[in-house]
């Protein structure tokens, strides 16, 4: 027994509550700030973060193994107060900090120290060593006493003492209450909380429903499920991680009761979720993110940004679904009995958070599950899931800034659970929950000089009846359900984002800023292949151990102004989308790939054999950034960002399909039929033709030699492979070896 066993059953729930009144608190906060802007910049933050900070000391122990310690839940405790009063001293000190011009009394250096330690501990505590280290490194670099001892390949600079360092990352508004942090606060967090509410409607046993409909009876078809699920929910939440422990839960078991080994389900969720921050129209935020950032003359727009990731996303998907078929057909030549849902746990419809061995909601510590299960493709939960998405892209277009428009499309998922019968409360408690929303947004019209409009008072009267819904008995449940969902994704996007702050800050003064892109701006003049190299091996690193939005914004920053300069010849919203997917990618690349650990530890699977596995069914999001570096077309702009010819179009979309069919088939060893060695080397060549094309263009087309010579082997080993189909059977089909 630990020397607090007797105690933990009070303090763990009072941290509970406690707990779940801050992510009320911070979702509501998010929700009526970004919306209406009644603080300073600097002050607005400081709440963001503050709130991120102690939810964090609260929700992550120092040490797992120490959760429950009394010494440990003090220390926490003492965190929560430093943390507050850091935030707090900038909240009451704020306008003079301003006014100082970069003179700071010890006070301010002392509370600024303290600052950084907990946003690097807080750090440590949610995502890992990872970042804090890499911020240290940056802490270390800017200090004046090694700036002038660096040699020439590290960018020697002037340098700041300890006092300027702290002032220029904790007490301004250019380190962790910067660009980073506001980036999260005003476009991020809003989404989470989108897609937390979206899931407590039902969402996800929707989409679980839809897919094993579309593909529950096909080869390898909850492996299909996985892929479609982790698509769309992905694109809502941005996280893969999250997406990962959401979907996985489902699909990885009924991979495992097909015949796919434990390490290859685990890396087929892993890489489906990783690739969900790609998927328009959310993004997982990103598109707005890139809003954000890209610096272009004129605005790049939002549709822009999605008719840019439409294709590459459904390059990504389409190869991962065409590897999990050839898979599939290796593992078992009678698909349609070894893949049916049924056979794996007895029912069609799999409920949002339900256990899928059981078909009972997990519980957890609030006893919520509140989700319900979607058994028909036609339901109120479809016409949430689709309708959410549908009003997100028509407010957008209609020119209303993102936090808005996602705003206006939370008030619809609102009505909809409002709506729905499936939901716990009966009639009365609907008519009641809209009557009360009704009377909120009269109020708050008439009665709130901050509501000018009608749309405002929408807002207001939202928030207000989610208040009134907390006290509910019907409504509680969803309401709180929501909140802690939005609450726990943000906690590692918020300190996450925080630490990055420190490395934003100190980029801009130091020689690391103008350093990198002087340095790989002259191998691009010579070769830009090399230079997309050493960018993509700088963004794999750099985005290790970092949720999706983080490591979009450490990257754009670091690594953007690379392409800035037009020697490149890179459009540059091809070129944010490629160290954009590279971010991404650095979830399913050994040894840091954290989407690959989440599905592991379900999978019960080996960390690195499930992160090789994952790095390998996500090989062609490897390639495809540079796939449309090279084919801008496939980002539906020409080479200079214009608009691109149809035909260019179609030519790039058929040579990258052909590329994406055999590397996919390479990959699985199994076209038509099972393949020797020999021939799956003949697809990995035509792959390499097809997503690594030369400059030699047949006539005034876009299709190149190297494409034509690509379709020649494709269809080459098609033909060998479609005559062993109709030939007899191959060992090689057995399923002990098709399942490695």
């Amino acid at each position: 027994m630990t020397e607090s066993d007797g105690e933990e059953p009070l303090q763990s729930a009072g941290r509970r509550w406690v707990v779940a009144a801050l992510a009320v608190a911070l979702s509501l906060y998010v929700l009526v700030e970004v919306n209406f802007s009644f603080l300073s910049p600097l002050k607005e933050l400081a709440i963001f973060g503050g709130l991120g900070l102690v939810l964090c000391f609260l929700s992550f122990p120092i040490h797992p193994s120490w959760e429950y310690r009394r010494w440990a839940m003090v220390l926490d405790w003492v965190l929560v107060g430093l943390a507050t009063a850091c935030t707090g001293y900038l909240l009451y000190y704020g306008s003079a900090l301003g006014q100082r011009a970069g003179i700071y009394q010890t006070p301010d250096l002392v509370v600024g120290a303290i600052g950084l330690l907990l946003v690097l501990e807080a750090t440590r505590r949610s995502i890992g060593l990872a970042l804090p280290i890499l911020a240290l490194v940056f802490v270390i670099y800017a200090h004046e006493a090694v700036a002038r001892q660096l040699p020439d390949w590290l960018f020697p600079h002037r340098g700041q003492d300890f006092g300027d360092l702290i002032g220029q990352t904790y007490l301004r508004t250019e380190g962790v209450f910067g660009t980073a942090l506001g980036v999260m606060f005003r476009y991020v967090f809003l989404f989470v909380l989108f897609g937390a509410f979206l899931q407590a409607s039902g969402a996800t046993g929707y989409i679980i429903a839809l897919a094993t409909r579309l593909f529950g009876s096909k080869a390898g078809g909850p492996a299909k499920v996985s892929v479609l699920a982790s698509g769309l929910m992905g694109s809502l939440s941005g996280s893969a991680v999250a997406n990962a422990a959401t979907t996985g839960t489902f699909t990885i078991p009924l991979m495992k009761s097909i015949g796919f080994r434990p390490h290859i389900a685990g890396g087929i969720e892993a890489a489906a979720s990783s690739g969900g921050a790609l998927v328009p129209p959310v993004m997982g935020a990103g598109a707005y993110m890139m809003l954000e950032i890209i610096n272009r003359n004129p605005p790049v727009t939002y549709l822009e940004i999605v008719k840019a990731a439409l294709i590459p996303a459904i390059l990504y998907y389409l190869s991962i679904f065409l590897l999990v078929h050839f898979y599939a057909k290796r593992i078992d030549e009678n698909p349609e009995e070894a893949a049916s849902p049924s056979g794996a746990n007895g029912s069609t419809g799999w409920s949002a958070g339900g256990d899928v061995r059981s078909g009972e909601p997990p519980d957890d510590e609030f006893g919520l599950g509140v989700a319900p299960a979607a058994t028909s493709i036609f339901s109120l939960e479809g016409l949430t899931f689709f309708g959410a998405l549908g009003s997100l892209m028509v407010f957008l277009v209609m020119g209303n800034s993102p936090f808005r428009s996602v705003t206006y499309s939370l008030a619809f998922v609102m009505a909809m659970i409002l709506a729905n019968p499936r939901i716990v409360a009966d009639v009365s408690g609907r008519l009641a929950g809209f009557a009360v929303w009704i009377a909120a947004v009269l109020a708050a019209r008439y009665a709130l000089p901050l509501a000018g409009t009608w749309t405002d008072a929408l807002i207001w009267g939202m928030a207000i009846t989610l208040l009134v819904a907390l006290g509910s008995c019907r409504w509680r449940k969803i309401v709180l359900s929501g909140f802690l969902t939005s609450g726990r994704g943000g906690i590692p996007l918020i300190v996450a984002a925080a630490c990055v702050g420190i490395i934003i800050g100190l980029v801009s003064r130091t020689g690391i800023g103008t350093g990198v892109p002087q340095a790989i701006i002259p191998l691009a003049g010579s070769n830009l292949f090399l230079a997309l190299l050493s960018i993509m091996g700088c963004s794999i690193v750099l985005g290790m151990g970092l949720p999706s939005a983080v490591s979009y914004l450490l990257l754009a920053t670091v690594i953007g102004p690379v392409f800035a300069d037009p020697a490149l010849g890179v459009p540059i919203l091809a070129a944010h989308l490629f160290i954009f997917y590279f971010g991404m990618m650095a979830m399913v690349t050994p040894p840091v790939a954290l989407a690959a650990y989440a599905t592991a530890s379900i999978a019960g699977s080996g960390v690195m054999q499930t992160g090789v596995a994952a790095f390998r069914f996500s090989l062609v999001g490897f390639t495809l950034p540079f796939m449309f570096v090279y084919r801008p077309e496939l980002c539906l702009m020409s080479a200079d960002g214009g608009a691109p010819e149809p035909l260019a179009v179609m030519l790039a979309v058929a040579a990258a399909c052909m590329g994406v069919l055999s590397l996919a088939a390479a990959m699985a060893g199994y076209l038509f039929s099972p393949l020797s060695w020999l021939w799956r080397c003949v697809l990995f060549a035509a792959a390499s033709c097809s997503l690594f094309p030369d400059s030699s263009a047949v006539g005034a087309s876009r299709l190149s030699w190297v494409d034509l010579l690509g379709a020649a082997l494709l269809l080459i080993v098609a033909i060998v492979s479609w005559r062993g189909q109709t030939g007899t059977g191959s060992p090689e089909s057995s399923p002990a070896r098709g399942a490695g």
